[in-house]
């Protein structure tokens, strides 16, 4: 009897270990793990863009191809850019120059080799991303950078070395806003978001969502998107995040062809501004509230007689039409 007895205690002790772990790991779920799940903060940090998708001359690239009224075959531009406008030069380096002008090395993630993503050091084409693409554009080592427009550090780079830049506007771009696909809220105003990276507004439920903290993401000092969302602060700072952010829900920025035709996260949506939508047509017709324009850069004393051939093509018909079809839109 006494050995059924102790048996049936040691069911039970095993019944209520099993218990308290079930409602402990539910805990964790329903306070943080179900809270992160739609976090998405990793969306809106920087993306390492596959380049090799994008390789001028390779018939399985995925670039817009055109045929070019231009062709250059001598004293050849160097190529280089942001990532978000990697399928954009490399089309026109597809539509204009000659093949064997580039030489993709492919690699692995390291501090000389940051992006992962190697090219021949005579390769018209190279990728530095805009944090060393400024510093290349700078330096010399490339001849025309294709970015949106520079944070004040980038420009204090260039004036400390005596370096002027040009700036040529070739296209349109949206600068958006975007939640997690399951957050009710569809609109914000500039003003409220604003509010939210001061740190004014730090709940959902205050525009009109749930009860939930928000997790305010931002980027990379200095790359092109981060400089767009200090341009778009009007001067006031980004707050630092409560440790509770964490759990919130997250609201993220970047630019809109970025977002939808390069990172592609069906998880997250883009958010209207002041209920305008970020579409092509309201980025053209110039209602949607914030608008940014991306260059065509080159040092001013820079002598490549093709580098303002080639600028000139860009804002040609047939330079416009790739952008276009890209997912960009065109500067006319």
């Amino acid at each position: 009897m006494a050995v059924k007895k102790n048996i049936g205690k040691q069911i039970l002790l095993l019944f209520l270990i099993v218990a308290v772990f079930a409602v402990f790991n539910l805990s964790i779920y329903f306070v943080l793990t179900g809270r992160l799940a739609n976090n998405f903060s990793d969306t809106s940090q920087a993306k390492m863009i596959d380049v090799s998708a994008y390789l001028p001359h390779n018939p399985d690239s995925d670039l817009v191809r055109i045929e070019s009224s231009l062709k250059l075959n001598e004293n050849l531009p160097v190529l280089d850019g942001a990532a978000a406008l990697v399928p954009v030069y490399a089309a026109f380096v597809d539509a204009v120059y000659p093949e064997g002008s580039v030489t993709y090395e492919g690699g692995t993630f390291s501090d000389d080799n940051f992006y992962g993503e190697n090219f021949a050091a005579d390769s018209k084409m190279q990728y530095k991303n805009t944090v060393r693409g400024y510093e290349a554009i700078v330096d010399g080592t490339t001849d025309i950078l294709f970015c949106a427009a520079p944070s004040a550090e980038q420009k204090k780079y260039a004036q400390d070395k005596g370096v002027e830049l040009i700036y040529i506007p070739i296209g349109l771009e949206g600068f958006v806003f975007f939640v997690n696909e399951n957050n009710p809220v569809n609109n914000l105003t500039t003003e409220q978001i604003r509010s939210i990276y001061s740190g004014e507004i730090t709940n959902w439920k205050d525009v009109g969502g749930k009860n939930r903290v928000i997790n305010p993401v931002s980027r990379l000092a200095g790359s092109g998107s981060q400089s767009a969302m200090d341009a778009f602060m009007k001067g006031q700072k980004i707050a630092g995040k409560s440790p509770l952010a964490l759990t919130g829900g997250s609201i993220g920025f970047s630019f809109r062809y970025y977002m939808d035709g390069i990172v592609g996260n069906t998880s997250v949506k883009m958010l209207s501004l002041n209920g305008i939508f970020p579409s092509a047509e309201n980025i053209q017709n110039g209602t949607y509230p914030v608008i940014a324009k991306f260059y065509a850069i080159y040092r001013a004393d820079n002598t490549n007689e093709n580098i303002p051939v080639l600028i000139d093509w860009i804002l040609s018909e047939e330079g416009q039409q790739i952008i276009e079809e890209t997912g960009y839109v065109r500067i006319q």
